[in-house]
């Protein structure tokens, strides 16, 4: 099978054959070749390996400047841009450097290593993640410094940066803005883990570049590359979950030539109800989802072009009786979610000599029902979203560069069901911007300003004055960005950002038009058509020293919002619940991260790793902000180690999280103890003769400990979050 998949791949290459070829030799400090070195083209969406001799070729390669990155385990990534039709060979030296990792940022605008960036990025590989026993993708990115999550069990997760949650975190899936009415307590993330290669987190306003909805920050998340050129590929995995009993399959298969390329990948993920510390099990918190991922693309010396979907289906039972039939049925219970997302994305990058042009297009269908107690959805919203990504990269001008664009997004919510949560309402937003990054050797300073206009119109529904009634909306957003950064070399190992930055975030629709019962807060809310903007400027400062065995990093940040939008009560009492209206004041949000890791020289083998978060979220008034995470404590210590002949890249960690006590609670929330849980793991790739698979051991929450989160939205029930858990990964490689 795949010798024809093979075949089919080489006949298409001779369809547009590009004429530029780059080679080269790739050498270590000693001039020794090194073998399997990845050489890989981001924009190109290509890349190849070296072979015995250090040697690689890749042709069909655009004019004028390309970038390039040469990783390789053990030493110092190198990105080095290049121009094809000058410089066809070229030789590559890369110096050793067992523990430094240096990533090429994808969710900036001028695509650096992040050395070289000037902002600071977090980057986390989700193989790394997965080596912790996450359960689900959301469960790992909360291992990043400064990214929390609000919780309803192990199925729904919504992502909080540095203490802003919901529409103020945007998130970007294959390149394309994710929308899927994020506005709602019960509407997660919907992504899988399975075919996601990596996630980059900007923690702060990046309305610059993303417009509206990045007041708050941003999660960009890779989809897994393409096969090597001329090679085809694929694997099967498989994880057991030993609180939930479940199970989580995925298949991928890839192949690439010199022109062409193509993925497929699926999964299947099943859970029962999530277990507590005592044992019980929390009634109708388990899950199913489905996952398809399909990719194809093309390059030569004018375009590369590729073609992306993904096909995600959620089945998710929605706890209401806490601890209540127990049962390890995967069948969920009423009520439930049923949704459907599609995402499909085209991304091109056009070369003119000197000058590049990044167009990229996106399609996003969100089909989410709710069943109460029949399969009659009581409620049933669709939202379409279409969005385009204009940038052009005008040629340097010596050592800067600058880029301008454009992007703007048409999005409809239509209602079916019974029930109407926010009315049948269309989106239309409008951007332009430009940046420029100029680099001095040991500084660099990068600044842009941005124009955003966003226009929503909703249709009235219902009888006026009555419970699930809506007002005709008409309403015009306009805001204007800016940033300015700011980086410097001090000495060889230490390295200061300074970054100041302004972003906004226009009301959502819930906001804006509410007008009934809201079953996740058991409140009666009342919308304001009368609020503004979200407005926001914050200040960054990251000083980080990296050398072969210590680094450290201090994170602190300053975030003032206007107009911060939250809920007062108005003591009034609908339906029988509290009524809860809309309305702003302005806020501000201060705090950040600090950590250590240190690897000691001769036992270069063995790490210890440690981090702490903080944040504080307060009104002008001096409340505090709800939904702020607690202070948290991350210590690690891990060890890397290879077995004679039989297992290569091994691992085994011991990991204490500790969370502190939240006594800093907005009027309505709750104070939370804290607690602290034990994690360990181990794991490597294994060698059976002539064939290799990856294990994975690991024991979260070893202890059983019972605790609940202050983000859990089960904690107003008293419900626990998840006991102890135990996952075991297995991954082949065909």
């Amino acid at each position: 099978m795949k010798h024809i998949l093979f075949a089919l791949l080489m006949g298409f290459t001779a369809i547009g054959f590009g004429q530029n070829t780059l080679s080269g030799t790739i050498t270590d400090s000693n001039k020794q070749p090194l073998i399997g070195v990845s050489i890989y083209f981001p924009d190109l969406h290509k890349g190849n390996v070296s072979d015995e001799t250090g040697a690689f070729r890749i042709a069909d390669l655009p004019d004028g400047n390309v970038k390039v990155t040469f990783s390789y385990v053990g030493y110092k990534d190198q990105t080095l841009t290049v121009n094809v039709k000058n410089q066809p060979k070229i030789e590559v030296i890369l110096i050793e450097n067992t523990h430094m990792i240096d990533e090429v940022i994808v969710s900036t605008a001028f695509n650096k290593l992040q050395s070289q960036n000037v902002m600071k990025v977090e980057h986390a590989s989700v193989k790394q993640l997965q080596r912790q026993g996450i359960t689900s993708l959301i469960d790992g990115i909360t291992n990043v410094p400064g990214v929390s999550q609000v919780s309803t069990g192990t199925s729904i997760g919504k992502p909080v940066i540095r203490g802003l949650s919901s529409n103020r975190v945007l998130v970007y899936s294959q390149g394309v803005r994710l929308e899927n009415q994020q506005f709602g307590d019960e509407h997660g993330l919907g992504l899988s883990d399975s075919g996601v290669e990596s996630v980059e987190v900007i923690k702060g306003p990046a309305s610059l570049l993303y417009g509206s909805d990045a007041l708050g920050g941003v999660l960009y998340f890779n989809p897994e590359k393409f096969a090597d050129a001329n090679k085809i590929s694929a694997d099967v995995s498989q994880k057991f979950f030993s609180n939930t009993l479940g199970s989580s399959t995925s298949a991928g298969v890839k192949g690439s030539t010199d022109n062409w390329k193509f993925l497929g990948r699926g999964s299947f993920n099943t859970h029962s109800d999530y277990q507590i510390g005592d044992g019980d099990r929390v009634t109708n918190t388990r899950y199913n989802e489905t996952d398809l991922k399909a990719g194809i693309g093309y390059s030569n010396s004018q375009v590369s072009s590729v073609f992306r979907y993904n096909f995600n289906r959620l089945d998710l039972g929605l706890p209401e009786d806490g601890i209540g039939e127990q049962s390890t049925s995967k069948n969920t219970l009423f009520p439930r979610q049923g949704i459907d997302s599609h995402i499909a994305s085209l991304h091109n990058n056009f070369f003119f000599g000197k000058s590049t042009l990044d167009a990229d297009f996106g399609y996003i269908l969100n089909d989410r029902s709710e069943f109460e107690d029949s399969n009659d959805p009581s409620l049933h919203m669709k939202l379409q979203t279409f969005n385009y990504d204009l940038k052009y990269h005008f040629p340097a001008w010596g050592k800067t560069e600058l880029i301008a664009g454009t992007q703007g997004m048409h999005q409809t919510n239509t209602n079916s069901g019974e029930e109407m949560l926010i009315p049948d309402a269309q989106v239309n937003d409008f951007g332009v911007f430009a940046t420029a990054n100029h680099d001095f050797g040991s500084q660099v300073i990068q600044a842009g300003i941005r124009y955003d206009n966003r226009h929503i119109t909703g249709e009235a529904a219902g009888i006026p004055g009555d419970e699930g009634s809506f007002e005709a909306l008409d309403k015009s957003f306009n805001s204007f960005n800016a940033s300015l950064g700011y980086k410097l070399n001090i000495i060889a190992p230490l390295t200061l950002r300074l970054n100041l930055a302004s972003g906004f975030r226009a009301p959502n629709l819930a906001e804006l038009t509410s007008n009934g019962v809201h079953e996740g807060t058991n409140r009666y809310e009342i919308g304001n058509q009368n609020l503004k903007n979200e407005q926001n400027v914050q200040a960054d400062l990251n000083i980080e020293f990296k050398n072969e065995h210590f680094e450290f990093f201090v994170n602190g940040f300053y975030n003032h919002v206007n107009n911060y939008i939250y809920t007062l009560p108005t003591g009034e009492i609908r339906e029988e619940n509290d009524v809860y209206a809309y309305t702003q004041d302005n806020a501000k949000l201060f705090g950040g991260e600090a950590g250590i890791h240190f690897h000691p020289h001769p036992v270069d083998w063995l790490h210890f790793e440690s981090s702490f978060e903080t944040v504080t979220g307060k009104r002008d008034d001096g409340a505090y902000l709800p939904l702020i995470p607690a202070n948290n404590w991350n210590n690690t210590l891990r060890a890397e180690f290879t077995i004679k002949k039989w297992l290569a890249d091994g691992f085994a960690r011991v990991n204490l999280n500790s969370t502190f006590s939240q006594d800093n609670v907005s009027g309505f929330e709750t104070r939370s103890p804290g607690y602290a849980l034990l994690n360990a793991g181990f794991g490597g790739k294994v060698k059976w003769g002539k064939s290799a698979f990856d294990v994975t051991v690991n024991a979260n929450n070893i202890l059983g400990k019972q605790y609940i989160a202050h983000l859990s939205r089960l904690k107003n029930d008293g419900i626990p979050n998840i006991g102890r858990n135990i996952v075991v990964g297995v991954n082949f490689a065909i």
